[in-house]
Protein backbone atom coordinates (compact mmCIF):
# COMPACT_ATOMS: atom_id res chain seq x y z
CA UNK A 1 0.00 0.00 0.00
CA UNK A 2 2.54 2.70 1.12
CA UNK A 3 3.70 2.85 -2.39
CA UNK A 4 -0.02 3.01 -4.30
CA UNK A 5 -1.58 5.70 -6.54
CA UNK A 6 -4.16 7.47 -5.08
CA UNK A 7 -7.78 6.65 -5.42
CA UNK A 8 -8.70 9.98 -6.39
CA UNK A 9 -7.06 13.29 -7.85
CA UNK A 10 -8.01 16.54 -6.13
CA UNK A 11 -10.39 18.54 -7.88
CA UNK A 12 -9.12 21.98 -7.57
CA UNK A 13 -12.28 23.79 -8.79
CA UNK A 14 -14.20 22.64 -5.92
CA UNK A 15 -15.48 25.02 -2.52
CA UNK A 16 -14.17 22.04 -0.83
CA UNK A 17 -10.21 22.33 0.71
CA UNK A 18 -7.86 19.96 -1.01
CA UNK A 19 -7.02 18.74 2.38
CA UNK A 20 -10.34 17.39 3.53
CA UNK A 21 -10.98 15.90 -0.44
CA UNK A 22 -8.23 13.58 1.13
CA UNK A 23 -9.82 12.94 4.33
CA UNK A 24 -13.16 12.17 2.54
CA UNK A 25 -11.16 9.16 0.02
CA UNK A 26 -9.70 8.01 2.58
CA UNK A 27 -12.72 7.80 4.76
CA UNK A 28 -14.80 6.52 2.44
CA UNK A 29 -12.38 3.71 1.68
CA UNK A 30 -11.56 2.60 5.19
CA UNK A 31 -15.28 2.79 5.81
CA UNK A 32 -16.36 0.11 2.51
CA UNK A 33 -13.52 -1.85 3.72
CA UNK A 34 -11.95 -0.90 0.48
CA UNK A 35 -8.43 -0.35 2.83
CA UNK A 36 -8.33 -3.37 5.63
CA UNK A 37 -7.26 -2.93 9.72
CA UNK A 38 -3.44 -2.41 9.61
CA UNK A 39 -3.11 -0.95 5.91
CA UNK A 40 -0.65 1.48 5.71
CA UNK A 41 -1.27 4.55 3.93
CA UNK A 42 1.45 6.18 1.80
CA UNK A 43 3.89 8.47 2.90
CA UNK A 44 3.03 11.42 3.28
CA UNK A 45 5.77 13.31 1.36
CA UNK A 46 5.42 10.52 -1.43
CA UNK A 47 0.99 11.33 -1.48
CA UNK A 48 1.79 14.52 -1.74
CA UNK A 49 3.87 14.14 -5.00
CA UNK A 50 1.49 11.83 -6.09
CA UNK A 51 -1.13 14.41 -6.14
CA UNK A 52 0.56 18.17 -6.58
CA UNK A 53 0.26 19.34 -3.16
CA UNK A 54 2.06 20.71 -0.24
CA UNK A 55 3.23 18.09 1.95
CA UNK A 56 1.78 19.95 4.73
CA UNK A 57 -2.02 19.75 3.48
CA UNK A 58 -1.07 15.37 3.47
CA UNK A 59 -0.32 15.54 7.16
CA UNK A 60 -3.01 17.61 8.22
CA UNK A 61 -5.27 15.28 6.26
CA UNK A 62 -3.74 12.62 8.04
CA UNK A 63 -3.64 13.73 11.63
CA UNK A 64 -7.28 14.64 10.96
CA UNK A 65 -7.94 11.17 10.36
CA UNK A 66 -6.20 10.47 13.28
CA UNK A 67 -7.96 12.29 15.69
CA UNK A 68 -11.54 10.78 13.84
CA UNK A 69 -10.58 7.62 14.88
CA UNK A 70 -9.78 6.12 11.45
CA UNK A 71 -5.97 5.89 11.57
CA UNK A 72 -3.23 5.52 13.91
CA UNK A 73 0.40 6.87 13.69
CA UNK A 74 3.21 5.59 15.34
CA UNK A 75 6.93 6.99 15.02
CA UNK A 76 8.78 5.07 12.39
CA UNK A 77 5.76 3.21 11.11
CA UNK A 78 3.74 6.03 9.32
CA UNK A 79 0.17 5.54 9.12
CA UNK A 80 -2.45 2.38 9.26
CA UNK A 81 -5.84 1.97 9.31
CA UNK A 82 -7.46 1.54 13.04
CA UNK A 83 -10.21 -1.49 13.12
CA UNK A 84 -13.60 0.15 12.45
CA UNK A 85 -15.79 -3.08 13.44
CA UNK A 86 -18.69 -3.76 10.49
CA UNK A 87 -17.92 -1.52 7.38
CA UNK A 88 -20.94 0.90 7.25
CA UNK A 89 -21.26 1.58 3.45
CA UNK A 90 -21.86 -0.30 0.76
CA UNK A 91 -18.46 -0.84 -1.48
CA UNK A 92 -17.93 2.08 -3.86
CA UNK A 93 -19.72 4.49 -1.52
CA UNK A 94 -18.21 7.50 -0.97
CA UNK A 95 -18.18 9.14 2.85
CA UNK A 96 -19.54 12.80 2.43
CA UNK A 97 -17.27 15.56 3.63
CA UNK A 98 -17.01 17.23 6.61
CA UNK A 99 -18.92 20.64 6.52
CA UNK A 100 -17.26 23.78 5.91
CA UNK A 101 -16.46 26.49 8.51
CA UNK A 102 -19.02 28.62 6.17
CA UNK A 103 -21.36 25.95 6.36
CA UNK A 104 -21.22 25.96 10.26
CA UNK A 105 -21.67 29.26 10.60
CA UNK A 106 -18.43 29.98 11.17
CA UNK A 107 -16.36 32.88 10.44
CA UNK A 108 -12.41 32.31 9.30
CA UNK A 109 -9.81 33.48 11.03
CA UNK A 110 -12.39 34.17 14.17
CA UNK A 111 -10.03 34.50 17.63
CA UNK A 112 -9.55 32.23 20.29
CA UNK A 113 -11.41 29.21 18.66
CA UNK A 114 -10.21 25.62 18.35
CA UNK A 115 -10.54 23.40 15.52
CA UNK A 116 -13.47 20.98 16.14
CA UNK A 117 -12.76 18.90 13.52
CA UNK A 118 -9.79 17.47 15.46
CA UNK A 119 -11.60 16.51 17.87
CA UNK A 120 -11.13 12.53 18.83
CA UNK A 121 -14.97 12.03 18.70
CA UNK A 122 -14.35 8.05 18.38
CA UNK A 123 -12.01 7.39 21.42
CA UNK A 124 -14.34 9.77 23.41
CA UNK A 125 -16.97 7.92 22.34
CA UNK A 126 -15.50 4.58 23.33
CA UNK A 127 -14.67 6.07 26.47
CA UNK A 128 -17.83 7.32 26.98
CA UNK A 129 -19.50 3.65 26.06
CA UNK A 130 -16.96 1.58 28.23
CA UNK A 131 -18.55 3.88 31.25
CA UNK A 132 -22.37 3.34 30.61
CA UNK A 133 -21.91 -0.58 30.28
CA UNK A 134 -19.32 -0.74 33.34
CA UNK A 135 -20.42 1.98 35.75
CA UNK A 136 -23.54 3.83 34.59
CA UNK A 137 -24.30 5.32 37.95
CA UNK A 138 -21.36 7.01 37.75
CA UNK A 139 -22.95 9.57 34.33
CA UNK A 140 -25.60 10.71 36.19
CA UNK A 141 -24.90 10.38 40.31
CA UNK A 142 -20.91 10.28 42.27
CA UNK A 143 -20.05 13.49 41.86
CA UNK A 144 -20.25 15.66 44.74
CA UNK A 145 -21.15 19.51 44.55
CA UNK A 146 -17.61 20.36 43.84
CA UNK A 147 -17.01 17.72 41.26
CA UNK A 148 -16.32 14.19 40.42
CA UNK A 149 -13.64 12.60 42.66
CA UNK A 150 -11.66 11.31 40.06
CA UNK A 151 -12.26 14.31 38.17
CA UNK A 152 -10.59 16.30 40.58
CA UNK A 153 -7.79 14.02 40.96
CA UNK A 154 -7.14 14.12 37.53
CA UNK A 155 -7.47 17.88 37.10
CA UNK A 156 -5.17 17.66 40.05
CA UNK A 157 -2.33 15.81 38.41
CA UNK A 158 -2.79 18.06 35.16
CA UNK A 159 -2.26 20.97 36.79
CA UNK A 160 1.38 19.41 38.10
CA UNK A 161 2.58 17.83 35.07
CA UNK A 162 1.62 20.94 33.11
CA UNK A 163 1.59 23.47 35.06
CA UNK A 164 3.91 23.35 38.20
CA UNK A 165 1.10 23.48 40.90
CA UNK A 166 1.33 21.70 43.54
CA UNK A 167 -2.28 20.73 44.41
CA UNK A 168 -4.36 18.50 46.30
CA UNK A 169 -7.73 17.04 44.75
CA UNK A 170 -9.18 18.76 47.27
CA UNK A 171 -7.98 22.21 46.45
CA UNK A 172 -9.76 21.47 42.76
CA UNK A 173 -13.67 22.80 42.07
CA UNK A 174 -15.20 21.61 39.03
CA UNK A 175 -16.94 24.50 37.58
CA UNK A 176 -19.37 24.82 34.45
CA UNK A 177 -17.03 26.61 32.17
CA UNK A 178 -13.71 29.74 33.05
CA UNK A 179 -17.11 32.38 33.30
CA UNK A 180 -18.84 30.26 36.23
CA UNK A 181 -15.23 30.20 37.51
CA UNK A 182 -14.80 33.90 37.64
CA UNK A 183 -18.08 34.95 39.05
CA UNK A 184 -17.08 32.50 42.04
CA UNK A 185 -13.60 33.78 42.89
CA UNK A 186 -15.28 37.38 42.50
CA UNK A 187 -18.32 36.88 44.63
CA UNK A 188 -15.51 35.29 47.42
CA UNK A 189 -12.88 37.69 47.28
CA UNK A 190 -14.25 41.26 46.03
CA UNK A 191 -15.23 43.53 48.26
CA UNK A 192 -18.15 46.23 47.75
CA UNK A 193 -16.15 48.63 48.66
CA UNK A 194 -12.99 47.57 46.64
CA UNK A 195 -11.58 47.25 42.80
CA UNK A 196 -11.25 45.14 40.45
CA UNK A 197 -8.18 44.93 38.22
CA UNK A 198 -7.87 43.98 34.95
CA UNK A 199 -5.53 44.33 31.95
CA UNK A 200 -5.75 47.04 29.52
CA UNK A 201 -5.99 45.54 26.47
CA UNK A 202 -7.62 43.00 28.10
CA UNK A 203 -10.12 40.75 27.42
CA UNK A 204 -13.03 42.66 27.37
CA UNK A 205 -16.26 40.22 28.98
CA UNK A 206 -13.99 39.69 32.35
CA UNK A 207 -14.22 43.49 32.56
CA UNK A 208 -18.12 43.47 31.37
CA UNK A 209 -18.75 40.83 34.02
CA UNK A 210 -17.01 42.43 36.73
CA UNK A 211 -18.86 45.57 36.53
CA UNK A 212 -22.65 43.43 35.70
CA UNK A 213 -21.66 42.32 39.40
CA UNK A 214 -21.20 46.22 40.93
CA UNK A 215 -17.52 45.84 41.34
CA UNK A 216 -15.15 48.90 39.91
CA UNK A 217 -13.16 47.99 37.86
CA UNK A 218 -9.38 49.16 37.26
CA UNK A 219 -7.15 49.34 34.04
CA UNK A 220 -3.79 47.85 34.44
CA UNK A 221 -1.84 48.95 31.19
CA UNK A 222 0.98 46.43 29.79
CA UNK A 223 4.23 47.41 29.10
CA UNK A 224 7.58 44.90 28.23
CA UNK A 225 7.27 43.33 31.46
CA UNK A 226 3.53 42.77 31.54
CA UNK A 227 0.25 43.95 33.72
CA UNK A 228 0.90 46.99 35.92
CA UNK A 229 0.96 46.45 39.21
CA UNK A 230 -1.53 48.43 41.40
CA UNK A 231 -0.19 50.70 44.25
CA UNK A 232 -0.57 50.08 47.53
CA UNK A 233 -3.66 51.77 49.08
CA UNK A 234 -5.42 51.93 45.51
CA UNK A 235 -8.28 50.61 46.91
CA UNK A 236 -7.90 47.67 44.26
CA UNK A 237 -8.02 44.29 46.39
CA UNK A 238 -8.48 41.89 43.31
CA UNK A 239 -6.10 41.43 40.00
CA UNK A 240 -7.59 39.44 37.12
CA UNK A 241 -4.21 38.37 34.94
CA UNK A 242 -3.35 36.18 31.85
CA UNK A 243 0.64 36.24 33.14
CA UNK A 244 1.36 32.88 30.81
CA UNK A 245 0.09 33.99 27.67
CA UNK A 246 -1.57 37.49 27.63
CA UNK A 247 -5.08 38.29 25.57
CA UNK A 248 -4.78 39.64 22.96
CA UNK A 249 -1.51 41.02 22.98
CA UNK A 250 0.44 37.60 23.27
CA UNK A 251 3.85 37.33 25.35
CA UNK A 252 4.39 36.14 29.09
CA UNK A 253 5.09 38.18 32.00
CA UNK A 254 8.31 38.28 33.40
CA UNK A 255 9.34 36.47 35.95
CA UNK A 256 10.46 39.88 38.02
CA UNK A 257 6.53 41.20 37.42
CA UNK A 258 5.40 38.02 38.89
CA UNK A 259 7.26 38.44 41.66
CA UNK A 260 6.09 42.13 42.55
CA UNK A 261 2.41 40.91 42.04
CA UNK A 262 2.64 38.05 44.32
CA UNK A 263 4.73 40.78 46.57
CA UNK A 264 1.32 43.49 46.11
CA UNK A 265 -1.04 40.84 46.92
CA UNK A 266 0.74 40.16 50.33
CA UNK A 267 1.16 43.69 51.56
CA UNK A 268 -2.28 44.44 50.75
CA UNK A 269 -3.98 41.63 51.54
CA UNK A 270 -5.36 41.16 48.00
CA UNK A 271 -6.06 38.37 45.54
CA UNK A 272 -4.81 37.38 42.36
CA UNK A 273 -6.93 35.31 39.51
CA UNK A 274 -5.18 33.86 37.26
CA UNK A 275 -6.83 33.24 34.37
CA UNK A 276 -4.96 30.47 32.47
CA UNK A 277 -7.00 30.31 29.20
CA UNK A 278 -4.70 28.25 26.52
CA UNK A 279 -1.39 27.85 28.08
CA UNK A 280 -0.63 24.18 26.99
CA UNK A 281 -0.20 25.92 23.37
CA UNK A 282 3.51 27.09 24.11
CA UNK A 283 5.08 26.25 21.00
CA UNK A 284 8.49 26.60 21.45
CA UNK A 285 11.02 25.77 25.19
CA UNK A 286 9.48 24.50 27.79
CA UNK A 287 5.98 25.34 29.70
CA UNK A 288 5.99 28.67 31.82
CA UNK A 289 5.15 27.87 35.04
CA UNK A 290 1.79 29.43 35.77
CA UNK A 291 1.86 31.75 38.71
CA UNK A 292 0.04 30.07 41.03
CA UNK A 293 3.19 27.49 41.23
CA UNK A 294 5.27 30.10 42.06
CA UNK A 295 3.10 32.17 44.71
CA UNK A 296 4.28 31.26 48.36
CA UNK A 297 1.89 33.69 49.69
CA UNK A 298 -0.99 31.32 48.90
CA UNK A 299 -2.88 34.36 47.27
CA UNK A 300 -3.21 33.40 43.77
CA UNK A 301 -6.69 31.44 42.75
CA UNK A 302 -5.70 29.50 39.11
CA UNK A 303 -8.85 29.28 36.52
CA UNK A 304 -8.39 26.84 33.97
CA UNK A 305 -10.62 25.39 30.76
CA UNK A 306 -11.19 22.64 29.36
CA UNK A 307 -12.58 24.82 26.13
CA UNK A 308 -9.77 25.46 23.96
CA UNK A 309 -7.78 22.59 24.37
CA UNK A 310 -10.56 20.05 24.24
CA UNK A 311 -14.16 20.92 23.54
CA UNK A 312 -15.78 24.16 23.06
CA UNK A 313 -19.12 23.05 23.84
CA UNK A 314 -18.10 20.93 26.56
CA UNK A 315 -18.67 23.56 29.15
CA UNK A 316 -16.37 22.10 31.82
CA UNK A 317 -13.90 24.56 33.47
CA UNK A 318 -12.37 24.41 37.24
CA UNK A 319 -10.48 26.10 40.17
CA UNK A 320 -7.60 25.34 41.66
CA UNK A 321 -7.96 27.14 45.19
CA UNK A 322 -4.63 27.85 48.12
CA UNK A 323 -5.42 25.64 51.04
CA UNK A 324 -6.57 28.86 52.76
CA UNK A 325 -9.04 29.61 50.56
CA UNK A 326 -10.69 26.31 49.61
CA UNK A 327 -14.03 26.60 52.80
CA UNK A 328 -14.19 30.13 50.95
CA UNK A 329 -14.75 29.32 47.55
CA UNK A 330 -16.65 26.26 48.24
CA UNK A 331 -19.10 28.39 49.90
CA UNK A 332 -19.50 31.16 47.32
CA UNK A 333 -20.14 27.97 45.08
CA UNK A 334 -22.76 26.51 47.48
CA UNK A 335 -24.57 30.28 47.78
CA UNK A 336 -24.60 30.43 44.14
CA UNK A 337 -25.79 27.27 43.83
CA UNK A 338 -23.14 26.52 40.99
CA UNK A 339 -22.43 22.92 39.78
CA UNK A 340 -20.93 21.50 36.62
CA UNK A 341 -23.54 18.95 34.54
CA UNK A 342 -22.57 15.36 36.35
CA UNK A 343 -22.59 13.82 32.91
CA UNK A 344 -19.64 14.37 31.12
CA UNK A 345 -17.07 14.45 34.20
CA UNK A 346 -17.00 10.97 35.43
CA UNK A 347 -16.06 10.15 31.02
CA UNK A 348 -13.52 13.03 31.43
CA UNK A 349 -11.63 11.65 33.89
CA UNK A 350 -11.23 8.23 32.45
CA UNK A 351 -10.51 10.08 28.92
CA UNK A 352 -7.36 12.08 31.17
CA UNK A 353 -6.51 8.77 32.95
CA UNK A 354 -6.34 6.55 30.13
CA UNK A 355 -4.17 9.24 28.46
CA UNK A 356 -6.02 9.79 25.91
CA UNK A 357 -6.46 13.43 26.46
CA UNK A 358 -2.82 13.72 26.45
CA UNK A 359 -2.69 12.29 23.19
CA UNK A 360 -5.35 14.74 21.74
CA UNK A 361 -3.68 17.79 23.20
CA UNK A 362 0.00 16.73 21.83
CA UNK A 363 -1.69 15.54 18.42
CA UNK A 364 -3.40 19.44 18.03
CA UNK A 365 -0.28 20.99 19.79
CA UNK A 366 1.43 20.06 16.77
CA UNK A 367 -1.18 20.93 14.34
CA UNK A 368 -2.05 24.57 15.63
CA UNK A 369 2.15 25.03 16.18
CA UNK A 370 2.14 24.57 12.40
CA UNK A 371 -0.94 26.60 11.55
CA UNK A 372 0.59 29.33 13.64
CA UNK A 373 4.30 29.49 12.25
CA UNK A 374 2.50 29.26 8.96
CA UNK A 375 0.15 32.60 9.54
CA UNK A 376 2.86 34.66 11.24
CA UNK A 377 5.22 33.30 8.34
CA UNK A 378 2.29 34.58 5.63
CA UNK A 379 1.83 37.60 7.79
CA UNK A 380 5.37 38.62 7.73
CA UNK A 381 5.88 38.36 3.65
CA UNK A 382 2.88 39.41 2.47
CA UNK A 383 1.76 42.02 4.77
CA UNK A 384 4.90 43.74 5.77
CA UNK A 385 3.48 46.85 4.15
CA UNK A 386 1.04 47.27 6.10
CA UNK A 387 1.67 46.48 9.74
CA UNK A 388 4.24 44.26 11.38
CA UNK A 389 3.69 41.01 13.71
CA UNK A 390 5.52 39.57 16.96
CA UNK A 391 5.87 36.16 17.08
CA UNK A 392 5.44 34.79 20.90
CA UNK A 393 5.61 31.38 19.73
CA UNK A 394 2.32 30.34 21.69
CA UNK A 395 -1.53 31.22 21.70
CA UNK A 396 -4.17 30.55 19.64
CA UNK A 397 -4.34 34.24 18.49
CA UNK A 398 -1.82 36.75 16.65
CA UNK A 399 -2.13 40.81 16.30
CA UNK A 400 -1.27 42.22 12.98
CA UNK A 401 -0.34 45.79 14.08
CA UNK A 402 -1.42 48.11 11.19
CA UNK A 403 0.45 51.11 10.46
CA UNK A 404 -0.96 54.59 11.84
CA UNK A 405 -3.12 56.01 8.85
CA UNK A 406 -4.67 52.50 8.51
CA UNK A 407 -8.24 52.10 10.80
CA UNK A 408 -8.15 48.55 12.55
CA UNK A 409 -12.44 48.98 12.84
CA UNK A 410 -13.14 50.14 9.34
CA UNK A 411 -10.57 47.21 8.13
CA UNK A 412 -12.22 44.29 10.29
CA UNK A 413 -16.07 45.56 9.82
CA UNK A 414 -15.19 44.92 5.62
CA UNK A 415 -12.87 41.60 6.84
CA UNK A 416 -16.39 40.51 8.56
CA UNK A 417 -18.49 41.38 5.23
CA UNK A 418 -16.19 38.82 3.79
CA UNK A 419 -16.39 35.76 5.87
CA UNK A 420 -13.21 36.43 7.97
CA UNK A 421 -13.61 37.00 12.07
CA UNK A 422 -10.76 39.14 13.10
CA UNK A 423 -11.05 41.28 15.44
CA UNK A 424 -9.39 45.32 16.32
CA UNK A 425 -7.24 45.64 18.47
CA UNK A 426 -8.57 49.10 19.39
CA UNK A 427 -11.61 47.46 21.01
CA UNK A 428 -9.45 45.77 23.66
CA UNK A 429 -8.71 48.67 25.39
CA UNK A 430 -10.30 52.00 26.92
CA UNK A 431 -7.24 53.96 26.41
CA UNK A 432 -8.04 56.11 22.84
CA UNK A 433 -5.84 55.37 19.76
CA UNK A 434 -3.29 53.40 22.01
CA UNK A 435 -3.69 50.39 19.65
CA UNK A 436 -4.08 50.02 16.18
CA UNK A 437 -4.43 46.45 15.08
CA UNK A 438 -5.93 43.21 13.89
CA UNK A 439 -5.99 40.13 15.85
CA UNK A 440 -6.87 37.05 13.86
CA UNK A 441 -7.43 33.70 15.31
CA UNK A 442 -4.32 31.02 14.39
CA UNK A 443 -6.11 27.64 15.20
CA UNK A 444 -9.70 27.85 13.98
CA UNK A 445 -8.44 27.06 10.21
CA UNK A 446 -6.83 24.54 8.51
CA UNK A 447 -3.80 25.73 6.05
CA UNK A 448 -5.71 26.52 3.13
CA UNK A 449 -8.88 28.23 4.58
CA UNK A 450 -5.89 30.12 6.01
CA UNK A 451 -4.67 31.05 2.97
CA UNK A 452 -8.57 32.08 1.42
CA UNK A 453 -8.73 34.14 4.56
CA UNK A 454 -5.31 35.96 4.47
CA UNK A 455 -6.46 36.90 0.86
CA UNK A 456 -10.14 37.95 1.64
CA UNK A 457 -8.14 40.10 4.59
CA UNK A 458 -5.81 41.53 2.04
CA UNK A 459 -8.97 42.75 -0.04
CA UNK A 460 -10.85 44.05 3.20
CA UNK A 461 -7.84 46.13 3.54
CA UNK A 462 -7.57 47.80 0.23
CA UNK A 463 -11.44 48.19 0.57
CA UNK A 464 -10.55 50.92 3.12
CA UNK A 465 -7.22 52.21 2.09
Amino acid sequence: MPGDTPAFMPDRTSDVPIFEQICASFRGRIRSGALETGARLPATRALAGDLGVARATVVTAYEQLVAEGYLASRRGSGYTVCAMGEVELSPGASAAPAPKLSERGDLLLEAGQPDMRLFPHRAWAKCVARLCRTRPEDMLTGCGRFGHPELRQAIASHVRDWRGISARPEQVLVTSGATEALDICLHALASAEGRVGVEDPGFPPIRRFAEAQGRRTRDLALDAQGAEVPRLGDETDVVVLTPSHQYPLGGAMSAGRRQEFVRWAAQSQGWIIEDDYDSEFRYAGRPIPALAGVDGQGRTVYIGSFSKIFSNSLRMGYIVAPEGLIDRLAQAMRMKGARASAMPQAALAEFMQRGEFYRHLRRVRRTYAERHRTLIDRLRRDFADVGHVEDHHAGMQVVLHLRPDLCDQAITAAARAGGVGVESLSTYSRRSGAYNGVVLGACLNDLEEQAEALTRLRRAISSTG
